[in-house]
């Protein structure tokens, strides 16, 4: 982060009574708790640009203030201005709004293809292995085609299953399991083709 670069045009102040940094200090300073006051920022907002900006508005706060503070307790005293700048910006109206969905969470606009189809070679692949594999459970070996096909494709639940089949659900939970397992071995043989 280029913090430093805000405060190398500054001019030193004197403060009234209290301790003075010169700006390769106030720097210095920066360079060791930059991480620190960083990671503070990160934790209470989760968002790693946002906390860059609370890092920088920290250090901007911190050396508008520097002379209040006993250099002993720099540190204790910038962990206490990065969350308390945290807090206000938490507080603040333009966080509180009404959060936007995410890009990928928004439904797809009208007249434009669906995300799968931007790719028409992607989209025909995908649509060739699931349709390959449709078939290999459908042409699962009883007693585990039948409980693969309603499991699979057809999104039934197991006690379902046990029940129209007239199975105990143990059974169906390990015909299930087993089918899932020959499928497995199917899709590693065809891949190896």
């Amino acid at each position: 982060m280029p913090v430093a670069v805000l405060f190398a045009a500054r001019p030193q102040r004197t403060p009234q009574g209290g301790c003075q940094l010169k700006n390769e200090e106030f720097a210095q300073l920066m360079q060791q708790y930059q991480r620190l006051v960083y990671t503070v920022c990160y934790q209470f907002v989760h968002n790693p640009h946002t906390a860059e900006d609370l890092t920088q508005d920290t250090f901007l706060a911190a050396y508008a203030h520097i002379d209040q503070c006993d250099p002993a307790y720099y540190r204790q005293w910038l962990v206490r201005v990065a969350s308390n700048k945290c807090k206000d910006h938490l507080k603040s109206a333009w966080v509180r709004r009404v959060q936007a969905q995410q890009d990928d969470q928004l439904p797809e606009p009208r007249g434009i293809p669906p995300a799968e189809a931007r790719n028409p070679e992607e989209a025909m692949i995908a649509r060739d292995e699931a349709e390959a594999l449709q078939a290999m459970i459908r042409n699962l070996r009883e007693p585990y085609g039948r409980v693969a096909t309603m499991y699979l494709l057809e999104h039934k639940t197991v006690a379902l299953i046990a029940q129209l089949l007239g199975r105990p659900e143990k059974t169906v939970q390990n015909q299930v399991f087993r089918a899932k397992v020959i499928l497995r071995q199917q899709i590693q043989e065809r891949r190896q083709v």
